[in-house]
């Protein structure tokens, strides 16, 4: 069986991490086949947006074991195939630029490489059988792969601070209750909940606008407040003149659901 299973199902792409009597952890092939699925759906223009899930107990333990010994004798891994020369040195950091929602429903533990995945990811959803733990201190590590900006924004400082320097486990409950998980549901649910928040999306919302605005987000967290005032004044005027602004307020004045362009998955 392929390490990464990918389907579309109507607007929706399932991307599926399956090594579970490895509990999905990733070896360096597998990351690769991990962005070769996600930018294939990110281009699919029936693709609204993109779930994450592990198969069995797990999400993702992190870097396979035998991995792992092989960074600490030669360093760091590098970009893979794909990756730009701007592209951050951080695992699954491109997630951030995709240009679509991606969801990482967290069925089982996420550790290490796995929480950064459910991290790097737009919303995360979690099983009640979830747990979460950045594991990096345990293994003589630091707060790698974006998680000493991303984690604080997302927790807080010290419920930051605490997760990184204890490598504690904690349950999707805490998660939940921290900030770092949206939302908390039963196992057999969690991937109805995910695909039915795509799907709502995609019946009512213009693909388009959800591409700028995570695009806006993520910049604009980095700069200060005039700054994304006024680049949010230039990407409204652009958005009074594409068609899918006329297309919501006719379908407001028509009483209908709207049917706002496809999107390409290009750069917003």
């Amino acid at each position: 069986m392929p390490n990464v299973i990918s389907e579309i199902e109507d607007s929706v792409a399932l991307i599926r991490l399956n090594r579970p009597e490895k509990l999905n952890a990733f070896t360096f092939a597998m990351i690769d086949e991990i962005r070769s699925s996600v930018e294939r759906a990110a281009s699919d223009q029936r693709v609204v947006g993109i779930v994450i899930t592990g198969t069995g107990r797990a999400f993702s333990a992190g870097l396979d074991a035998g991995d792992l010994q092989r960074s600490t004798r030669e360093g760091a891994l590098e970009p893979g195939p794909g990756a730009s020369p701007e592209e951050l040195p951080a695992l699954f950091s491109y997630l951030l630029r995709v240009s679509k929602p991606i969801i990482a429903a967290v069925n089982g533990v996420a550790a290490g490489g796995g929480f950064v995945l459910a991290m790097m990811s737009d919303l995360r959803f979690a099983s009640d059988a979830a747990s979460f733990t950045t594991v990096f201190s345990k293994r003589g590590l630091i707060a790698e792969h974006g998680t000493s900006w991303l984690l604080p924004r997302m927790v807080g400082v010290s419920r930051a601070l605490d997760l990184l320097w204890s490598s504690r486990r904690i349950d999707a409950r805490e998660a939940f209750r921290v900030g770092l998980v949206d939302r908390v549901c039963e196992p057999a649910r969690l991937l109805d909940e995910a695909r039915a928040y795509i799907r709502d999306l995609a019946a009512n919302v213009s693909p388009r606008s959800i591409a700028v605005i995570k695009s806006q987000v993520y910049r604009h967290l980095s700069e200060g407040l005039a700054p994304a005032i006024h680049d949010a004044d230039r990407l409204m005027k652009q958005a009074l003149e594409h068609p899918d602004a006329k297309e919501g307020v006719a379908s407001l004045l028509e009483k209908r659901p709207p049917r706002f362009e496809r999107w390409h998955g290009g750069k917003a």
